[in-house]
């Protein structure tokens, strides 16, 4: 995992959709050696693009998803069971306030549960040619 997300609040996620536009959405990555932790709630858009397919890109970026670094294209992987409990661990250790009393009141209001997904095979975004 690249040395700019370990230490980041928000990471800006790109979900590519079937039109193959993309779609950016911040969210909150936790990092543990090499591999990437975020979640969703199971009603978001995010869960039906990520069904159809698990490309990524992400880069580090503020709170309000204005990117702050170099963008990343990956591979996005549903967690369930011991895998997905591992990453709620990892991510409630990495942002306490957020997963400790916000997500789950989020859940709560929309009547739903968290997706765990697992971000690998991070490569560098290959920088535009000038024209």
């Amino acid at each position: 995992m690249p040395d700019a997300f370990p230490a980041r609040w928000a990471t800006l996620l790109k979900t590519r959709k079937r039109d193959g536009t993309w779609v950016a959405t911040p969210v909150n990555l936790a990092v543990d050696g090499d591999r990437g932790w975020f979640s969703t709630p199971a009603t978001t858009g995010k869960v039906k693009r990520l069904r159809y397919t698990a490309d990524v890109e992400i880069a580090p970026c503020t709170p309000r998803g204005r990117p702050t670094g170099s963008s990343f294209t990956g591979r996005a992987r549903l967690l369930e069971g011991a895998e997905a409990d591992r990453a709620q661990r990892v991510l409630a250790a990495r942002h306490r306030v957020v997963f400790g009393a916000l997500v789950p009141l989020e859940l709560r209001i929309k009547r739903t549960h968290a997706r765990y997904y697992e971000v690998t095979d991070l490569r560098p975004v290959a920088a535009a040619e000038p024209v």
